[in-house]
């Protein structure tokens, strides 16, 4: 079963969690558990991480965020949309929901939230997972590349098909038919009276992503202590020279990688992602 928990983040904000639990367990028992805080990437939301969050169920209290501008959270229209709201976003969730000492697991830009967090709170974080998540700067072409693409978008879809066939075979960045990255997107539409559109602001995922891809991150990554996992997808966009640069550079690191996965190595394969983090949990996470 799945439960929605409302948080207040920074400056008021109102965010969504979802807390997935059918434990065999009593809810007193459930609630003292290891605390997991899952954080999607741009565009996502909560309910990506579902499969993901079951399993950690049976052992974990997990919960997922939709973090501000995405899913059922709110999408303040003049944002803000800093790095710093992002992280301040999580803390209150952590700490509103008790989950300290908190693993964070974290996709894409949900990563870097979540290193930037145990970098600045080491108090409130156990361990940390980085799924395919740069740490050097992306620059002003990648940025100029999401508008054109965001441009590209057909919308409104006239239906759900549509939606996973343009982002799973038709998209010019798909190299060969994907159909988990066509479900990736369908999970982010909904139905408008013209169409299918997507939840969030493109105009703000753009404003939320001018905030990072031009800084490199690597002082913050150095400054997190707890043990992290860093795991590529074999074909996403964290190349091996720099995820294992990552781990020479965190205190106690540990590398990880997803064969047959793209960036979205969660949905692409999910047995081999749960093969490449459980050991690692496991490690950390044992009450």
């Amino acid at each position: 079963m799945v439960r929605r928990i409302d948080v207040t983040g920074a400056g008021g904000v109102r965010l969504a969690a979802w807390e997935f639990a059918d434990p065999p367990k009593g809810r007193e028992e459930h609630e003292s558990a290891p605390g997991v805080l899952l954080l999607h990437g741009l565009m996502g939301r909560a309910s990506h991480w579902a499969p993901t969050a079951r399993w950690l169920a049976e052992r974990h209290r997990a919960v997922a965020l939709d973090q501000r501008g995405h899913g059922r959270s709110e999408k303040p229209v003049d944002g803000p949309f800093t790095r710093e709201a992002y992280v301040a976003d999580a803390e209150a969730a952590v700490e509103q929901l008790g989950l300290a000492p908190v693993t964070l697991i974290g996709h894409s830009m949900g990563a870097l939230t979540a290193w930037q967090l145990a970098a600045r709170r080491p108090d409130l974080v156990r361990a940390l997972i980085i799924c395919d998540m740069r740490a050097s700067a992306l620059g002003v072409a990648s940025q100029r590349e999401w508008e054109d693409w965001f441009r590209s978008w057909p919308v409104p879809f006239a239906t759900l098909a549509d939606v996973r066939k343009w982002f799973g075979e038709d998209d010019p960045r798909v190299e060969r038919p994907n159909p988990a990255r066509g479900e990736f997107f369908a999970e982010v539409m909904a139905e408008r009276a013209d169409g299918w559109r997507p939840v969030f602001s493109r105009r703000q995922m753009l404003t939320s992503r001018e905030t990072w891809v031009f800084d490199a991150h690597w002082e913050e990554l150095a400054q997190v202590r707890c043990p992290t996992l860093v795991v590529r997808g074999l074909d996403g966009e964290l190349g091996r020279a720099e995820a294992q640069e990552m781990v020479r550079v965190l205190p106690l690191g540990q590398y990880g990688e997803v064969p047959d996965a793209g960036h979205l190595v969660h949905y692409d394969h999910p047995d081999g992602w749960r093969a490449a983090i459980e050991p690692f949990l496991d490690g950390v996470l044992t009450p």
